[in-house]
């Protein structure tokens, strides 16, 4: 006897994915054109035929606790031959920011980084605390002596070391518990739909499959394989490689500081500032040719989780390099000024970074770790 399922529609999320971009999810005819197309689809349960079927249906558990949907890395090849015009990449990038909204807490705050109503209260939030925490500590001097210009003579290391370290560890705890949640559910569905036949899930050979993967993350492989935005893999490895550059760059500058106690700034000859600066270029290189792409493609949708992060990007690279030129310029007012706008665009990196979608980092990560552990090829 066929089994029975009651299924009860989540009509507000249905609005929800319309709302972030979906508004063609109700076009799919589930001709599974999608599925055959997707260079990047398993063989087994392949998507997004699957995935559009759920959230037409409003199943959020479906398809928000489903690792699949970050498996795809809306390469277009699915949009461009759907014969309904459905966009089901569009609809899978939809449920990705939904899911993110999901896992991070608190949710509150989630709503407030994904309104751009509420993009005022972002830019203040640091700037006020840098103000005041810098003035009640006496490590922000508005007056800063004369001779060579140092940013810390302004807004001294301590003072970045006392809001940013704490920052950095609300970041990682938030997205501590947010792939705890992440990984059991997944793994839950997986077991649930027949995409593993592993009950339990093996933390230390999921952590090994981790690692088996980075290098097809660093060589942006699946990109590679996609055929409609193929150009797409360029500015991401350019932003990718950059950002991992400017992290050697401040751990390496950290060593030299506390450590090594040579303070800065530091010559143009020293190769860690060959670095810094040749990541800071391939940044904002990366972020335009993003923008660019973004613009150039008039079908992709793009909503305002897209722009936040894209301005995000090269806000961080424009105004971090400038902030160096200035210096080197002997234009002390301006270098300062800007190094404390680069400074907001830092905090809000790593303050609202769980509740932005620069969380697919960690999240489709995560998505492909676990694909290679429960050897879904």
């Amino acid at each position: 006897m066929t089994d029975k399922y009651l299924i009860e529609p989540d009509i507000n999320f249905i609005n929800e994915v319309v709302g972030l971009g979906g508004d063609t999810l109700k076009k799919c005819f589930q001709c599974a054109t999608c599925s055959v197309v997707c260079p990047i689809s398993p063989d087994t349960k392949p998507f997004p035929r699957k995935e559009m079927i759920a959230a037409s249906w409003g199943l959020k558990d479906r398809v928000v606790k489903n690792a699949d949907i970050w498996l795809c890395h809306n390469c277009g090849d699915c949009t461009t031959k759907c014969p309904r015009g459905a966009k089901p990449g569009d609809v899978l990038g939809a449920l990705r920011s939904i899911a993110i909204s999901e896992y991070a807490v608190p949710k509150g705050l989630g709503k407030i980084v994904n309104d751009p109503k509420k993009l005022p209260i972002l830019i203040l939030i640091p700037a006020v605390l840098f103000i005041v925490v810098g003035l009640a500590t006496g490590l922000l001097n508005f007056s800063p002596e004369a001779g060579e210009i140092a940013h810390s003579k302004f807004f001294s290391t301590w003072l970045v070391d006392m809001i940013f370290v704490p920052l950095s560890i609300w970041a990682v705890s938030i997205f501590a518990l947010g792939v705890k949640n992440f990984l059991n559910d997944i793994h839950q569905d997986a077991v649930m739909n027949g995409k593993t036949k592993k009950e339990n899930l093996d933390i230390k050979e999921f952590l090994s499959s981790i690692v088996k993967i980075l290098p097809m993350i660093l060589k942006h492989d699946k990109f590679e394989e996609c055929g409609e935005n193929k150009d797409r893999a360029l500015a991401h490895k350019m932003v990718l490689y950059s950002f991992l550059g400017l992290a050697v760059v401040t751990g390496v500058f950290c060593v030299f500081l506390y450590i090594l106690h040579i303070e800065g700034p530091y010559s143009q000859l020293n190769p860690v500032k060959w670095l810094a600066n040749i990541s800071g270029i391939a940044l904002v290189a990366g972020a335009y040719l993003m923008i660019k792409s973004r613009m150039d493609n008039v079908d992709q949708v793009t909503s305002y989780k897209d722009w936040y992060l894209l301005g995000l990007v090269i806000g961080l690279g424009l105004t971090g390099m400038l902030t160096e030129m200035t210096r080197l310029a002997h234009m002390a007012g301006v270098s300062y000024a800007l190094y404390f706008i680069h400074l907001i665009f830092v905090f809000n990196l790593f303050a609202f970074l769980p509740f932005s979608k620069l969380a697919h980092l960690v999240y489709r990560t995560v998505a492909l770790g676990y694909a290679e552990y429960s050897n879904r090829k």
